[in-house]
């Protein structure tokens, strides 16, 4: 590999000077020709703060949650969409001197507007700006003012639709779950109503009521055996008081009467029936006291035949004075069969009331046995349903809950829309605030001086140097006697430098003038390129201006 030359390459330079340097002269004029000629297209910027809500958020939650850019990109899709920009261009009268379609015009005004998002910005928070493009500078401020107008505007439409769409979603939400909740309250109460008292929290009452009615059935029992005691008692009364009367009407009426002369006293002439009574009180007084029913009845029993037996005896006491009063006749007569004594009241007669109502008292008590039997077998079976009961309780109660805490969640969030629509609509919300509005531009931004100048210099020396080495690379003569020697392998012996005639250096001396000038002419408009680069065109030009004008 060759070592790398530089001084082939300065030779070459020098020889292919005028190829480098035209080309880079010319190159710089075309700049300046363009960066002087081109339209100037000048921007108006409208900086806009987007202020967070004035009511603390700990108070009122924002609905308009969505990121800054998707909010922004949502805005400039209705600032920019075709009714709003021909709107614009129709007011401020923008591409009126061109030939035109609607809809080229409104193709090219979006392309001049300029959308930038700045985070942090001044205020403290995050901010965007606005520009717009125009060749006359009066237009572009009134233009980038009115997209900013219609940026704020439409902000706030947009946060009031989002607040009213969301209020309403919720009311619609919150009325469907209103009636599905009211529909499980119908379930849940008709349930109620069908078991009522056999849900899970009436089991330890059906316990307890249980338990009394177990040991209501163990006293009606209690109750009905001594009912029928005492109406086995009774009829055990009755047989022997039937079976006595059949012995006495077997005796006959003499064996029946009682002597009222034979010096008898009251305890002899009492009747079987009221000594049958007294052995039963004493019966009873033994298992009983003397406030016992029972006791109470057979007490008045024989009290009853007690006065019918004294009632017996002083009836026959006045028949008997009443025979002694009718004379001697009467005791002459032959003496007649005494009259059978009257008889007694049967004591069967007597106790079948008692029979009866003892009958009825031993209906009366197996019927309340079955009555509460049936409720006893209704709460134990309730019981038993209570494991089913509170699964289904369970269920009913799970969506039933569920659905309330969905409505209350939701009617907390409707209440909380509707601050914050009632927020929205006084504009106490986050807020898009004009913070630099467009002014009057004093320079174009378009050309960029800088920029053409600095392309222009780079492509001047770019195109000389190709062209100087292409050049070089198609000329094939020698350039010294090296390149002799090398390619015909003969040493040079003399090698002489060319003699010009006095016309011909003239001549030269014309052209080597001729290429000062130039070179100098074009290092000037070099440094006027890298003046303009650095200041602008206007300031370079301005300057120009003044020098002239103090030269002048």
């Amino acid at each position: 590999m060759t070592n790398f030359d530089i001084s082939q390459y300065v030779e070459m330079a020098l020889r292919r000077k005028w190829w480098i340097i035209l080309p880079f002269l010319l190159a710089i004029l075309g700049g300046l020709i363009y960066a002087l000629g081109a339209p100037k297209i000048y921007e108006a910027r409208t900086l806009i703060l987007i202020q967070s809500q004035k009511v603390p958020t700990s108070f009122v939650k924002p609905i308009v949650s969505s990121g800054i850019e998707d909010r922004l990109r949502t805005i400039s899709q209705q600032v920019t969409s075709r009714t709003n920009l021909e709107a614009i261009i129709k007011e401020y009268g923008i591409l009126a001197d061109r030939d035109m379609l609607p809809v080229d015009k409104v193709e090219t005004v979006r392309k001049r507007i300029i959308l930038d998002v700045v985070r942090g910005g001044r205020g403290g928070g995050n901010a965007f700006s606005i520009a717009y493009r125009d060749s006359n500078p009066q237009l572009c401020m009134r233009v980038a003012n009115a997209l900013a107008s219609n940026f704020i505007s439409e902000n706030l439409k947009i946060r009031e639709s989002q607040a009213l769409g969301t209020s309403d979603f919720l009311a619609d939400e919150l009325e469907n779950v209103r009636r599905r909740l009211a529909e499980k309250e119908e379930v849940l109460k008709q349930y109620r109503q069908r078991y009522m008292g056999a849900l899970p929290n009436n089991l330890q009452t059906n316990l307890s009521v249980l338990g009394r009615l177990q040991s209501q059935v163990e006293q009606l029992n209690d109750n009905l055996r001594d009912a029928e005691n005492r109406k086995l008692i009774i009829q055990q009364q009755i047989a022997q008081s039937r079976s006595m009367m059949e012995q006495m009407a077997d005796l006959g009426a003499d064996n029946s009467l009682i002597e009222l002369d034979d010096g008898t006293g009251p305890d002899q002439g009492e009747s079987q029936e009221l000594a049958s009574l007294r052995k039963q009180l004493k019966l009873l007084l033994t298992r009983y006291t003397e406030n016992h029913p029972d006791v109470v009845k057979v007490k008045t029993a024989i009290a009853k035949l007690e006065q019918a037996e004294k009632e017996e005896r002083e009836k026959a006491e006045k028949e008997m004075a009443q025979k002694e009063a009718e004379g001697a006749d009467t005791e002459s007569a032959p003496e007649e069969a005494a009259p059978p004594a009257p008889a007694l009241p049967g004591t069967g007669d007597f106790l079948t009331p008692q029979l009866e109502q003892v009958d009825f008292e031993i209906r009366k008590l197996k019927e309340e046995i079955k009555q509460v039997q049936r409720k006893m077998a209704m709460y134990q079976k309730r019981i038993e349903d209570t494991p089913k009961r509170e699964q289904e309780m369970i269920s009913l109660t799970r969506d039933y809950d569920n659905l309330k805490s969905l409505y209350e969640s939701l009617l907390n969030r409707k209440l909380e829309a509707e601050i914050a629509v009632s927020m929205e609509k006084k504009q106490k919300g986050e807020q898009f605030r004009v913070i630099d509005p467009a002014r009057l531009p004093e320079k174009p931004v378009e050309p960029d001086a800088r920029k053409i100048l600095l392309l222009s210099l780079v492509l001047g020396l770019a195109l000389g140097g190709g062209l100087a080495y292409l050049v070089e690379m198609m000329d094939h003569s020698y350039k010294g006697p090296k390149e002799v020697e090398e390619d015909l392998g003969i040493p040079v012996l003399v090698s002489m430098p060319i003699r010009y005639t006095e016309k011909e250096m003239k001549a030269r001396k014309r052209k080597a003038f001729l290429a000062y000038a130039t070179v100098s002419l074009g290092f000037v408009l070099s440094a006027m390129a890298i003046v303009m680069a650095y200041k602008g065109v206007e300031r370079t030009v301005q300057f120009v201006k003044e020098t002239l004008g103090l030269v002048g």
